[in-house]
């Protein structure tokens, strides 16, 4: 008779501790530290984003916990508006973290998680071969220090720097997953092949080339969101360096390159997100002639088609389409806004009017040193030439 009732009060049990379930608890203790309040942030691209703030009691001991998940990146504890030191948020959200104010990277102690063990283990062998490395470093920025003394020190800090790359490369191994290993895979360049013979025996010129475009991102994954997250912008680095270095600065060209990108972008929402806004920002004001194009044509796939609605609100949206409207209007080949000014006969003439086979529209400012240099050679060309244009 009282089997049920016993039955519905275990289910409001199970469904009372789903709903209380934390996404993620990180537990500190930090000896030195006490009543205070920190900060947990995270990197995003080229800024910091607070995410949470903690009370240190008096032993040191906080802790960050929460129901919306911790997205995967390198965050950061700050005290004081100052950043103390980094760690890894990866596929693990319970762990804890325990050291002291004096000496933060050596007395590390991580329970519960491999991924934050492997990047504390890789800081203090970082900062060992630091050690070892400081007075060849001190030779080669010594001016006065002989050439052989100083081949001798270049050459050593190279094997080195050679052991640090090895010990990465061990974790990207053997913990793939990791966020630990993506941060160190991520500062990778890849191997470029020496090119094959064609079969006329001559060099393939072009191989290299076509190679690095397609294996450009083999260390990078354009879909992995924690990549927005790292201490150096390495997502937008990596954009901009494939598309200003390995493409010409041709519109055209660039959308191509572009739209096969973006393809493997929006499989995360994420880093779709974020490619179309560094893009966005990259060809707002373009330094090359030209390359507005590039913008409009973002625009036209990626906003106008309400692609970008799960994060850009309306208001973004709008100033975004009045910027675009504007470019479109002056962009190299297509039609230019219709001008109506006055002649010397004060009637109206409309630039959409004129019927010549080309019409050159020259717009300068008289303050403009350059243009007070050039205009009067436009001038004098135009005079000489009257019969002809």
């Amino acid at each position: 008779m009282y089997r049920y009732p016993l039955i519905f009060f275990l289910l409001l049990s199970v469904v009372s501790q789903a709903q209380n379930k934390l996404a993620y608890n990180i537990q500190f203790k930090v000896a030195g530290w006490k009543d205070t309040t920190v900060y947990l942030a995270h990197y995003y691209g080229e800024s910091n984003w607070i995410r949470d703030t903690a009370h240190v009691n008096s032993k040191g001991e906080f802790n960050f916990d929460g129901k919306k998940t911790l997205d995967r990146g390198v965050y950061m504890l700050a005290l004081n508006n100052t950043k103390i030191f980094e760690f890894v948020v990866g596929q693990n959200k319970y762990f804890k973290l325990e050291t002291a104010a004096d000496s933060l990277v050596q007395h590390m102690k991580v329970t519960g998680d491999v991924d934050n063990k492997l990047f504390f283990e890789h800081w203090i062998k970082s900062l060992t071969l630091q050690k070892e490395a400081a007075p060849y470093s001190k030779i080669l920025n010594d001016s006065t220090a002989y050439r052989d003394k100083r081949k001798d020190a270049g050459e050593r800090l190279s094997k080195i720097q050679e052991k640090l790359r090895d010990y990465q490369k061990a974790i990207i191994a053997k913990h793939p997953e990791t966020t630990t290993a993506i941060l160190f895979k991520s500062g990778m360049d890849v191997a470029i092949p020496a090119p094959p013979k064609l079969a006329n025996g001559r060099t393939d010129s072009t191989f290299q080339l076509r190679w690095y475009r397609a294996h450009f991102f083999d260390n990078l994954n354009l879909a992995d969101d924690a990549l927005v997250r790292m201490p150096e912008p390495v997502y937008s680095k990596k954009l901009n360096e494939y598309l200003d270095k390995l493409y010409i600065p041709q519109a055209d060209t660039l959308i191509r390159a572009i739209d096969k990108l973006v393809a493997v972008a929006k499989k995360n929402r994420e880093t779709y997100k974020y490619f179309i806004f560094t893009l966005m920002r990259k060809f707002q004001e373009p330094e090359i002639m030209g390359l507005d194009a590039v913008y409009v044509d973002i625009y036209d796939k990626y906003v106008a088609t309400g692609e970008m609605d799960f994060w850009m609100n309306e208001s973004h949206k709008k100033n975004v389409k009045e910027y675009a409207e504007r470019l479109r209007t002056s962009l190299i080949g297509k039609t230019g806004a219709n001008l109506v000014m006055q002649d010397l006969n004060n009637q109206p003439k409309s630039l959409h009017a004129m019927k010549n086979k080309y019409t050159i529209l020259y717009i300068y400012d008289p303050a403009c040193s350059h243009c007070k240099k050039e205009t009067p050679k436009l001038v004098t060309f135009l005079d000489r030439n009257k019969s002809k244009v």
